[in-house]
């Protein structure tokens, strides 16, 4: 049994650093994340981060309000320790801290083979700090040893001699033996982190350099250049898309009552979301005060419908960081999904915010002459199909931007596009319909009719002329029968084959049919009353064939 007067404690091993830290961090940006959340939270104006790659090191510096001893080994140091739980969820400036948990700081662990932490709160001042030897901290796993048992290894002030001027005030971790993660160029480092944290991009009081230069919105040119259209949420906007100067239309603006803003865009392919010389692809994405919380948000409610491959954008939930809840997930790569102000958040987007810029992607689209959304019921597949074969042969005839009257060129074409999809459709049913009743003819062994034969004749007779001009002594038509040479009235006379003309329905809707369909074939733009005339002309004789081919 056990005494009375005896007390007992937790016994932390150091293999919980494994767990909390270096298996739990797989995604580079994340750890770069971590470290620039911690600048941002010590009030840092600048983060430098500063790459060699011949040494396979890289190091992370900012001029934030820095650590004395006490603070490394008491806040630093000690795992769960939150800035919040002390000083509430806003710095003395009113910046709202990032971190939370207190673990964030263990992701460093996991990309480098040696972390040293130099840190000091003022000029006069000697750098504390320590070094982590991840070879050391193993063996001292593998003992099972307890955090008092592995003190860090002193600081090797040789690491960044010249580095940094004599008066700098905050922290710099250096990070050594990073060669698989400095795979990633310097271009690659920066795209990524211009996509994952807005306040560098939003808020002039912080600033991220990537080997001295500074991430901004043009890191992110190949993105704005292939926007086509957007949607700004509850007001929403930025430096980005201020930049968004190629816009085929005005910003869609759209309202919620939730606590959200942002923006959807939408590029003119799939492959312009691939962000230029990475692996990366630009997808809708969760911020919560600035920072990226959450990739690719709409794979929790996917609609299956192609806009998704199209589009990119940003939504700002910074209710989601709110006192007594804790939603994000302990790695800080996603959300826990039963939070609920995500679940109402994913609502809005599945109810309200896709089914809204799929339906104005696909109309907007279609406007400008590109493919659209074929399950939407706002335009016929057939008809669809029209327009993407009339877009795809129009860039045959497109100037270069900036050539003498491009501009003029592209309104004509626009003017064009309705008209020449009508056609484009109605010369397809011109073509099916007297082929198969070419081929009904010929199946049913039908003789051709008297008079007839002359109009063949006469047919024949002008092609063989048209041919001598333009000296073609090849054939023109695959099928060299008389046949070949009739048009739809005669064709349909000859399939019907009655001498009441009153029972020939198909033949007396052709005779509706040829003036407009000669105007198609000779490439005339109809008129409305036109174009009302030939469809409801096809209906009869589409109704019409299909009996008489059902014979």
């Amino acid at each position: 049994m056990t005494g009375k007067g005896e007390q007992y404690q937790f016994a932390i091993s150091l293999s919980v650093l494994n767990h909390l830290g270096r298996n739990l961090y797989r995604n580079f940006v994340t750890v770069l994340g971590e470290a620039i959340s911690n600048s941002w939270d010590a009030e840092a104006e600048n983060v430098w981060i500063d790459i060699y790659r011949d040494e396979g090191k890289f190091i992370i510096g900012d001029d934030g309000q820095g650590m004395s001893a006490e603070d490394f080994q008491n806040r630093f140091l000690k795992i769960g320790y939150s800035k919040r739980k002390e000083g509430g969820p806003k710095s003395a400036s009113g910046r709202p801290f990032i971190g939370a948990k207190g673990i964030g700081k263990l992701a460093l662990l996991s990309c480098a083979k040696r972390i040293s932490v130099f840190t000091r709160v003022s000029a006069d001042r000697e750098y504390t700090g320590g070094t982590i030897d991840n070879s050391g901290l193993d063996a001292a796993i593998t003992k099972d040893l307890v955090p008092e048992d592995y003190p860090l290894e002193p600081l090797d002030f040789s690491l960044i001699e010249g580095l940094y001027t004599d008066d700098h005030i905050g922290t710099l971790i250096v990070f050594e033996g990073a060669e698989e993660i400095l795979k990633n160029s310097a271009e690659h480092i920066r795209k990524v982190l211009a996509l994952s944290f807005a306040f560098s991009l939003i808020d002039p009081t912080f600033t991220i350099l990537v080997n001295d230069e500074e991430i901004g919105v043009g890191d992110l040119a190949s993105l704005a250049e292939t926007t086509q259209f957007l949607w700004t949420i509850n007001g929403f906007g930025d430096e980005y898309t201020d930049s968004l100067g190629g816009l085929l239309e005005p910003a869609c603006e759209l309202t919620t009552k939730l606590p959200v803003t942002g923006f959807i865009a939408s590029v003119t392919l799939p492959r312009h979301l691939k962000i230029r010389g990475t692996e990366e692809r630009a997808t809708v994405d969760l911020f919560v005060n600035g920072r990226l919380r959450e990739r690719n948000i709409i794979r929790h409610v996917p609609t299956q419908r192609i806009v998704e491959s199209y589009i990119y954008g940003q939504l700002h939930v910074d209710a989601l960081d709110r006192e007594g809840a804790d939603p994000f997930t302990s790695s800080r790569e996603g959300i826990v999904e039963d939070d609920s102000v995500f679940q109402a958040l994913l609502d809005y987007v599945r109810r309200e915010l896709l089914p809204r810029v799929i339906d104005d992607w696909d109309r907007l689209r279609l406007k400008h002459g590109r493919d659209g959304d074929d399950e939407n019921s706002r335009k016929s597949r057939r008809d669809r199909k029209a327009a993407s074969l009339v877009a795809a042969a129009e860039e045959d005839f497109r100037p270069k931007a900036g050539t003498p009257n491009a501009d003029l060129v592209d309104d004509w074409l626009r003017g064009l596009s309705s008209d020449a999809e009508f056609n484009v459709s109605s010369y397809v049913d011109c073509f099916l319909s007297e082929n198969l009743v070419r081929k009904y003819v010929h199946h049913k062994a039908v003789g051709l009719p008297s008079g007839v034969q002359k109009e063949i004749d006469e047919w024949k007779g002008r092609e063989g002329e048209r041919k001598a001009e333009a000296n073609i002594s090849f054939d023109i038509r695959r099928d060299n029968d008389d046949l070949s040479y009739l048009g739809m009235d005669a064709l349909a006379f000859t399939a019907e084959g009655s001498k009441d003309k009153s029972k020939q329905s198909l033949w007396l809707d052709a005779i509706n049919f040829r003036p407009v369909r000669n105007a198609v074939g000779h490439t005339g733009v109809l008129t409305e009353n036109a174009k009302n005339h030939l469809r409801l002309v096809f209906e009869n004789i589409k109704g019409r064939l299909r009996t008489l081919l059902s014979d």
